[in-house]
């Protein structure tokens, strides 16, 4: 009997907050400063050295709350999390048990039917980070720049069904917090790092099993992978009537398969109290008013507004929220032109291209929406060809100059005088005889090469629309 399993899937969050200092000290936050420069007393909970919370990662953490519809704890605690790890310089982390900072809450993905599916949030608590191991041949390092870093931990319910769940998700998730300022997001520094928690359910035999963990995975091709692989290797243990292990597994990228960690036959005891160095804390209704009035525009009510508004196909306008920088970018360039649909293929054509070979980001670039919008304006009104566009857009892309300067300097700027052109065409059908002879006994496509003919002769100055009218009205007549 082939048995039928559904995967039951929660996910363990941990995204980097974006703030300059560390949650309970003033030393800095920046990713790739020199190893073990960043670190203080407090850092290492040395004797006499006191936390002090950082309003901004609270603030942070309550704004990414509010987007996600979650409730807020207006009195919370911190809690101190005691277990032993050599970058866990304090043998404690501290941390949120029982009184999260948020809770509830929600996201929307698609299913594989393409209706919308709820995942639910089942909490989101902020705590510090530890260090950072580096192992080398035969020993290992500890970098403690990353300990104390402010953290918040989203946590779902068990909701999600598939791996393609798990990662639409995040993708979605990512977006939001990005859009937000909440965080950079940026999977391969580990600022944003997730966890999963699988288990399968047998559906024939109505069981359910073991549920195992899956750590620290840092990027969307590896969540998915690492989850296709669990999934199918717990299967394969349940159809050849072995047992699942409670454990803890780690990806390893270059194998292609979950290793074992270490068990968890018993329930890790953390030994949790509140951290009597930082008492409780009272959020009051004015300060989450503040957060609430800066809330953006969120990811989601922008896509559909770009769907309804401009005119864009799903997928576009999908890429096109994907950053805030490349919306910002595409709402400049459509105030200049009024023509979102070009804006939108520059934008997923030449501009992606450019940045992808160059290894850049839109922020990192000299060139602004305006400037693209221009350039769309000089195609349209026929100064300069789409081909002339693309070697102006170049120019734009790398110094940042206007496009009306770089045509100048390139002499790339068409003629369009009505008087010239038809000057022009007329000399090319004085100077071809046997074309015209060839057109009238029925070679219609004679009128392109007329048209390749006359654009040569006006050394592809000429406005390529016009003498596309003007040669087919000449043939016209014949």
């Amino acid at each position: 009997m082939n048995r039928k399993f559904k995967a039951v899937i929660g996910l363990e969050v941990h995204v980097e907050l974006n703030t300059e200092s560390k949650m309970f000290c003033s030393c800095s936050s920046a990713f790739g400063a020199p190893v073990n420069s960043n670190i203080c007393p407090v850092c290492f909970g040395l004797p006499g050295a006191l936390p002090k919370l950082n309003k901004r990662a609270v603030e942070l953490a309550i704004k990414a709350g509010l987007a996600l519809n979650c409730s807020i704890n207006r009195i919370f605690n911190l809690d101190r999390k005691n277990y032993y790890y050599p970058d866990n310089p304090k043998n404690y982390q501290i941390t949120q048990k029982d009184y999260p900072l948020c809770y509830g809450g929600s996201i929307e993905i698609e299913d594989s039917d393409g209706n919308y599916k709820t995942i639910n949030i089942e909490r989101i608590h902020i705590e510090e980070d530890a260090g950072k191991l580096l192992h080398l041949k035969d020993k290992s390092l500890i970098d403690f720049n990353r300990a104390g870093t402010p953290l918040m931990e989203i946590v779902t319910m068990p909701d999600i069904t598939s791996p393609k769940e798990a990662v639409d998700f995040l993708k979605k998730l990512k977006r939001l917090l990005t859009a937000l300022g909440v965080s950079d997001c940026k999977m391969e520094e580990g600022s944003l790092r997730c966890d999963g928690n699988i288990s399968l359910y047998d559906k024939t035999y109505n069981t359910a099993y073991n549920k195992v963990e899956l750590k620290n995975i840092n990027s969307f091709k590896a969540l998915e992978k690492a989850f296709e692989y669990e999934i199918k290797r717990q299967s394969d243990l349940i159809n050849c009537g072995k047992s699942i292990n409670k454990e803890t597994r780690r990806w390893d990228e270059q194998a292609m398969i979950t290793q074992v960690m270490r068990k968890k036959e018993k329930g890790e005891d953390y030994r949790y109290l509140v951290e009597g160095d930082a008492s409780s804390y009272k959020i009051s209704e004015e300060f989450i008013d503040e957060i609430k009035r800066s809330l953006p525009e969120l990811p989601e009510e922008r896509y559909k507004r770009f769907i309804r508004d401009y005119g864009l196909l799903p997928y576009e306008a999908d890429l096109l929220c994907e950053d805030p920088c490349v919306s910002d970018f595409f709402e400049e360039a459509e105030r200049t032109c009024s023509d979102p649909k070009a804006v939108s293929n520059w934008i997923l054509g030449e501009l992606f291209r450019m940045l992808k070979e160059k290894n850049l980001k839109l922020r990192n670039i000299p060139l602004s929406g305006d400037m693209l919008g221009k350039l769309i304006l000089l195609i349209k009104e026929g100064s300069i060809s789409s081909s002339g566009g693309k070697a102006v857009f170049e120019r734009m892309f790398l110094e940042g100059k206007d496009p009306k300067v770089i045509v100048t300097e390139e002499g790339l700027l068409q003629n369009s005088d009505g008087k010239y052109i038809e000057s022009i065409v007329d000399e090319v059908f004085i100077e071809n005889p046997k074309a015209l002879k060839e057109y009238k006994s029925g070679k219609e496509n004679i009128a392109t090469y007329l048209i390749g003919m006359s654009m040569k002769k006006s050394k592809g100055k000429a406005n390529p629309v016009l003498v596309k009218e003007k040669v087919l009205e000449k043939l016209k007549r014949l």
